[in-house]
């Protein structure tokens, strides 16, 4: 089964990431991979200190995780699968499309405001020629109902 990898994190465009995502997976008969990515300056504490900011990291990333995938299942019947890993984001997205050959398509949330676009589209799309997989880019700021007509 085709995957659709689409990053998990703070931003408004992941929204609009995560439901292009589903859409597509629920019409298209594929899966939805959700990816976290811990950042490792957020643990450069004393170990104790650091295993617990780990352990809250975690909890915060799974609950935000159930609420998309309760969406994706009660509204597109797909059952999002959620992987979480440290480390730098760039690095772990490729490291998580290498280690899964269903993931089919990275799909990205565009920024709409004056800083552009966001670190990992600029990022991710200079090196779009030599990736394994083609990227996915939606704008932020689309409608609903625009997201339902192209997928």
């Amino acid at each position: 089964m085709r995957k659709f990898l689409v990053v998990l994190d703070d931003s408004r465009e992941c929204l609009n990431a995560m439901r292009f995502a589903a859409m597509r997976a629920s019409n298209t008969g594929g899966g939805v991979t959700i990816l976290s990515v811990i950042p490792p300056d957020e643990f450069n504490h004393w170990i104790g200190v650091g295993e617990v900011m780990r352990e809250e990291a975690r909890e915060r990333i799974e609950a935000h995780f159930e609420v998309f995938a309760k969406w994706m299942r009660d509204r597109q019947q797909v059952e999002p699968e959620l992987v979480i890993r440290e480390g730098e984001p760039v690095n772990q997205i490729m490291a998580q499309i290498a280690e899964d050959p269903d993931i089919g398509v990275l799909v990205l949330g565009a920024g709409t405001g004056r800083k552009g676009p966001g670190p990992l589209v600029t990022q991710l799309s200079r090196n779009a020629g030599t990736l394994p997989i083609p990227i996915t880019i939606v704008p932020g700021d689309l409608s609903k109902e625009k997201l339902e007509a192209i997928t």
